[in-house]
């Protein structure tokens, strides 16, 4: 084995703030619905949200979670635009191991979201095949501009070896 460096161990605990320029936005909210495919009317109809308890319409939870929109990154190699690490280990690829939502609140038209991300470990296994592999996790935190937390994600990366059983 040999793919957990020191320097990937330095980087446990690094973190990255991104902070959305504005408000979230009704008008978001409902592009994304449109975008996902989701119908729920608590995204579109104000009254139909009031009659359900809400100050208005609310968003889709996981629109927050596209960090993209509010880190203003370039685009990577692969035309990614979001936030990554930007671990590059030559001789790997590069698999997504999941994600594990937490939703905490409704998302409010009205609020400026900022997500801190922070990777929280690494460890080197082994594939079934014997290959080596690095497993690096990272949580982030979604909260509002008054601090309440709306949602966690714990996120797994795998960089799996090119070069098989050693």
């Amino acid at each position: 084995m040999g793919l957990l460096t020191e320097e990937i161990r330095a980087l446990v605990g690094t973190r990255r703030v991104y902070t959305a320029p504005e408000p979230m936005g009704a008008a978001s909210g409902r592009y994304f619905a449109l975008a996902v495919g989701d119908d729920n009317p608590l995204y579109t109809d104000a009254a139909f949200a009031r009659e359900h308890g809400l100050a208005g319409v609310t968003l889709p939870p996981t629109l927050i979670c596209e960090t993209n929109q509010y880190a203003a990154l370039p685009v990577d190699a692969e035309g990614y635009a979001g936030h990554t690490w930007a671990l590059e280990l030559p001789g790997t690829r590069q698999v997504r191991g999941g994600n594990r939502y937490v939703f905490h609140r409704r998302v409010r038209p009205e609020d400026v979201v900022t997500a801190t991300w922070e990777i929280t470990g690494a460890t080197e296994k082994q594939n079934r095949a014997g290959a080596d592999m690095l497993v690096v996790g990272s949580r982030a935190t979604y909260t509002n501009q008054d601090g309440d937390l709306l949602a966690e994600n714990e996120e797994t990366i795998i960089f799996v070896s090119l070069q098989g059983a050693a």
